[in-house]
């Protein structure tokens, strides 16, 4: 015998109440889309049908598609933030170069979850607060580590992105070129015009994708320009 009441039966033919719409869902949602199929694919109304909803109901939320681009890359920076338990300008017992390198390789792991990130972070025009304080730790921890406010900004200059945990490729070739040929066999072609070139790309280049957020740029590579970046700054910081 059935042990529902009639004000189950009623509660039953309710319709399930909507999750309110709101600025968090809405740069989750895109966050999950351009994870799953790049920033190409992110566009207001793709972000909408991904929430069930109209695409103008994102608008009382978000601005407009850069204000979504600007609220993405701040959730990165969060989670960049979460990931190392909070910016400090502390380096404790480590010292200031193995905190420095933590703190960017940790940022690295974030931008190879979100791979998307790099490309969209160039594109910004203005600083979000959690990128404004996460720089200002980095200086931070180079003044704790005895560095001028002169020397610590010519090395945020020389870390560049690296500090966000990705280089600036000078180029990014795609799979093939404008008249169909992919690019080894471009460049096999043209092993008598630079040689060297093609020397050096058929040693080096790396073509595993869950290492890479660019088109040359694994993890030993990523590390190597960091520790030789690190390593002259502490060279500079003992010299009298």
């Amino acid at each position: 015998m059935s042990s529902l009441t009639e004000y189950d039966y009623v509660e039953m033919s309710r319709p399930a109440k909507r999750t309110p719409l709101s600025r968090d869902r809405v740069l989750a949602a895109t966050v999950e889309l351009a994870d799953e199929s790049g920033i190409e694919a992110v566009t207001m109304r793709k972000v909408a049908e991904r929430l069930g909803v109209e695409a103008m109901s994102l608008y009382h939320h978000i601005a407009n598609k850069e204000a979504l681009l600007d609220g993405i890359v701040e959730g990165v920076l969060q989670e960049i933030e979460a990931d190392l338990g909070g910016f400090t300008t502390e380096m404790g017992e480590a010292g200031w170069k193995a905190t420095m390198r933590h703190r960017i390789l940790t940022a690295r792991q974030a931008m190879l979850r979100h791979r998307w990130a790099p490309g969209v972070i160039e594109t910004r025009t203005t600083m979000t607060p959690t990128l404004i304080r996460y720089f200002d730790t980095l200086v931070g921890l180079f003044k704790e580590a005895g560095f001028t406010y002169d020397v610590a900004h010519h090395a945020m200059h020389a870390l560049g992105s690296r500090a966000l945990g990705f280089n600036q490729e000078l180029f990014e070739p795609a799979d093939t070129t404008a008249d169909g040929q992919d690019v080894d066999t471009m460049m096999e072609s043209m092993a008598s015009e630079i040689p060297h070139i093609v020397a050096m790309l058929a040693e080096v280049v790396d073509h595993d994708p869950e290492s890479t957020v660019g088109w040359c740029d694994d993890q030993t590579e990523f590390e190597f320009g960091l520790d030789l970046l690190l390593d002259g700054l502490e060279r500079m910081a003992s010299t009298p």
